[in-house]
């Protein structure tokens, strides 16, 4: 005769305590992951909705560094959406940018208006349009390079970007 006993040993709620603490620890991974893709996702996103002021430019072959008077009226504002809008002096611009294979601009519409002997307009549409890499430089402001990093454009957070 066959007795039908339930064995249940000692290790059992152990082993069930680990199951739990397993199950646990995965969803705290992947509630980290989902943080992680959230922090860098935030990261690319910071150079969005602001309105960069440009405050320099330092040509990397020399070291020479040129500081824009007036960064207020030098001004990039990039949207999610890729487009991007800005003022060079007395002149206004359009066009697009994208982070893929490095960072680049294309600008679209430009005023041409005359904006004085002093003016950096041309140099600064310029050098938007030869920018290559770029991005936050990690104290909050915005770095753009051309191509090889000859030149090296600087920007400073100017506030909420103006709607497009």
């Amino acid at each position: 005769m066959k007795k039908n006993h339930r064995f249940t040993p000692r290790w059992q709620p152990l082993l069930l305590l680990l199951g739990l603490l397993i199950l646990v620890g995965l969803a705290a991974c992947s509630a980290g992951s989902e943080d992680a893709d959230t922090a860098g996702s935030t990261e690319s996103d910071s150079i969005q909705n602001i309105e960069w002021q440009w405050t320099s430019v330092t040509t990397q072959s020399t070291g020479d560094t040129t500081e824009v008077p007036n960064p207020e009226v030098y001004t990039l504002n990039l949207y999610p959406d890729g487009t991007l809008a800005g003022k060079a002096d007395c002149n206004n611009f359009s066009g697009t940018y994208s982070q893929e294979n490095g960072f680049s601009i294309t600008l679209g519409a430009t005023t041409m208006a005359f904006c004085g002997e002093a003016s950096l307009d041309q140099v600064y549409l310029g050098l938007l349009g030869s920018v290559a890499a770029g991005g936050p430089d990690g104290r909050g402001n915005l770095a753009l390079e051309s191509a090889g990093g000859a030149e090296r454009m600087m920007f400073k957070n100017g506030g909420p970007s103006p709607e497009p």
